[in-house]
């Protein structure tokens, strides 16, 4: 429950007088294009999160593969493949009204990140989606992101939340399924409807 009169702060004067300067390491590191360091973390990535923001709101989604499943096109384009998935298309969609895209690139056992922020544009070009193929399948369409910036991000998040501790991880039965989760979610969602749509995302695979 909310308490009453919330104080909010109004302007950007009053935030950055409860926080100290930002030191020259923070504010100067910012990368207008892909230099080496970020070129590996990106090939060692098997997970990014992107961030998108359309006429509904802001939209975060993440995305996975293999590493190096985003690809260096050169020092300022990527492609980031689109795979099977829940046909929602939010990131896609909001690209159309907003080309402004955001994303970070983590890298399993390392605690720092690579921020991205760009502008992004969906591709069918069968020339700069084959090279994304698994399995024999090329995706029908990528993300393809011109980078504005690139910095990394200190590692403070993930040693607080010790992501990658393995003594840290839940027991995965301490939560329900997924399936489950979804059934108290989808008001008009059965058990019958809810296995046969299972079934069809499980027949539909991976990519």
């Amino acid at each position: 429950m909310l308490p009453d009169n919330i104080s909010y702060l109004e302007d950007e004067e009053s935030l950055c007088a409860l926080h100290h300067q930002p030191m020259s390491r923070a504010t100067d590191k910012v990368l207008t294009r892909l230099d080496d360091h970020c070129r590996e973390i990106i090939r060692l990535a098997p997970f990014c999160v992107i961030a998108t923001q359309g006429p509904g709101g802001a939209d975060v989604t993440p995305r996975g593969d293999p590493p190096g499943f985003v690809r260096i096109l050169d020092d300022q384009h990527i492609l980031l493949p689109d795979r099977v998935g829940n046909n929602r298309l939010d990131t896609m969609t909001n690209l159309f009204a907003n080309s402004a895209i955001g994303m970070i690139f983590l890298v399993p056992g390392m605690n720092e990140t690579l921020r991205i922020n760009g502008t992004a544009k969906i591709t069918d070009d069968a020339r700069l989606l084959e090279a994304s193929a698994i399995q024999g399948r090329a995706p029908k369409v990528g993300l393809l992101i011109t980078i504005k910036e690139a910095f990394m991000h200190c590692p403070k998040a993930f040693i607080r939340s010790k992501l990658w501790d393995s003594s840290a991880q839940i027991d995965r039965s301490q939560l329900p399924s997924y399936a489950a989760i979804l059934l108290d979610h989808c008001s008009d969602l059965t058990q019958e409807e809810n296995d046969r749509q299972s079934k069809i995302m499980s027949e539909r695979g991976l990519y």
